[in-house]
C-alpha cells in the first residue's frame, strides 16, 4: 500500500518523479524484509506492518531530489532515503507506544502496538532501527567509497539519537501534559522540532551531500539553511493539520495534540499564527534555495508540496 501525494496543478512535474520514488522505495525496502530468516514470523510481519503500511516517502523523496540536483547518483540517495525511512518507521513504532504519546491509530489503522502487542512493537522497532544501519553498511554498496559509508552512517547515528530525534522526543515528553516540567515557549518548541523532526529531515539533505566531496561550504551552508527551515515547516504543517484536518485525512482523531496538552505551534501562537510561521519558514527555505548554483525547480516544488498537503 503505497499513498499518493496531493499536487497542485503547478507542481504537477513532480509526480512522476514521486510516483518512481514511492515504487522504488517500497520494493527496496520490501525485499529487505522479505531476505531476512522466516523466523521469528511475527516480528517479521509487525516490521513489514509498519514499513511497508503507507507514507507518503518524503524523506526519501527530498533525499532523491537533492541528489537529482546536485548530480549525485539518485540510485545511491534512493539507498540512503531507504535507511533513512527505516529510522522513520522504528521511531512512530515507538512514538505510539502507551508509554509514549499512546495513540491507537497511525495512518487510519490500527497502530503497531495493538496490531501485534507492545512487546513485538518494541521489537519491531528495534530491528527497523538496525535494518537502517544495516542497508548503509551493506559490503557491495559503495564499494570503493569507504569513507564516504562511515560518514553516512556517523550522520544518521547523530540524527537518530541523543543530538537529534530521540533528544527531541525527550524534550516533547517533558513538555507534554497539564504538568509539563519545562515551559512552553517559542524557542523550546523549536529546538524541540529541530531535534525531534527536523533532524532526520535534515539528514535526507546533508547525506547526498556527503556523496559529492567537491561540493563548496557557501553551498553546503545554504543547503543546511535549506534542510533546517524545511525541517521545522514540516512540524509546523503537521501541527496545523492535528488541529484542522479531518480524522480520514490525517489517520488519527482531530485534536489529539491537544488532548495530550502538546507543545505545537499552534497551541503556542495560533492557528492563524501557525500558518504565518509556516510561510516564514518555507520563503526562508526558498531563499536559500535560490542562492544555489543548481537547477533546485524540483526541490521549490517540493516546498509546495509540504505546504499545501493534506495529511
Amino acid at each position: 500500500m503505497t499513498t499518493t501525494m496531493t499536487l497542485h496543478t503547478e507542481d504537477m512535474s513532480l509526480r512522476p518523479t514521486a510516483k518512481h520514488v514511492q515504487d522504488s522505495v517500497h520494493m527496496f525496502l520490501a525485499q529487505q524484509i522479505d531476505s531476512l530468516p522466516s523466523h521469528p514470523t511475527e516480528l517479521a510481519n509487525a516490521m513489514k506492518y509498519s514499513l511497508l503500511g503507507g507514507g507518503k516517502r518524503m524523506r526519501p523523496l527530498l533525499c532523491y531530489l537533492i541528489a537529482d540536483a546536485i548530480d549525485v547518483s539518485t540510485k545511491d540517495a534512493l539507498v540512503i532515503g531507504c535507511a533513512i525511512e527505516c529510522i522513520h518507521a522504528y521511531s512512530l513504532i515507538h512514538d505510539d507506544l502507551p508509554a509514549m504519546d499512546d495513540d491507537d491509530t497511525r495512518r487510519g489503522q490500527p497502530t503497531c502496538h495493538i496490531a501485534f502487542g507492545e512487546a513485538q512493537a518494541i521489537l519491531a522497532g528495534d530491528a527497523l532501527q538496525a535494518l537502517a544501519f544495516s542497508i548503509l553498511s551493506e559490503p557491495d554498496w559503495l564499494t570503493d567509497r569507504l569513507q564516504s559509508k562511515v560518514a553516512l552512517v556517523h550522520t544518521l547515528a547523530l540524527s537518530s539519537g541523543q543530538q537529534g530525534m530521540c533528544g527531541g522526543q525527550a524534550i516533547d515528553l517533558a513538555a507534554t501534559g497539564k504538568n509539563a516540567s519545562i515551559p512552553h515557549t517559542l524557542e523550546t518548541l523549536t529546538q524541540l522540532h529541530r531535534l525531534k523532526t527536523g533532524a532526520l529531515l535534515k539528514a535526507c539533505v546533508s547525506m547526498p551531500l556527503l556523496l559529492k566531496p567537491d561540493i563548496s561550504k557557501e553551498h553546503v551552508a545554504l543547503f543546511d539553511t535549506f534542510a533546517e527551515k524545511i525541517g521545522l515547516a514540516f512540524q509546523v504543517q503537521d501541527d496545523i493539520l492535528d488541529e484542522t484536518g479531518s480524522e480520514a485525512q490525517i489517520g488519527k482523531p482531530q485534536g489529539s495534540d491537544a488532548e495530550l496538552h502538546k507543545h505545537t505551534f499552534p497551541a503556542l501562537l495560533g492557528i492563524e499564527g501557525a500558518k504565518t510561521e509556516l510561510q516564514n519558514l518555507v520563503q526562508d527555505a526558498l531563499h536559500a534555495l535560490a542562492s544555489l548554483p543548481y537547477n533546485t525547480s524540483a526541490l521549490v516544488a517540493f516546498c509546495d508540496v509540504l505546504i499545501h498537503r493534506d495529511h
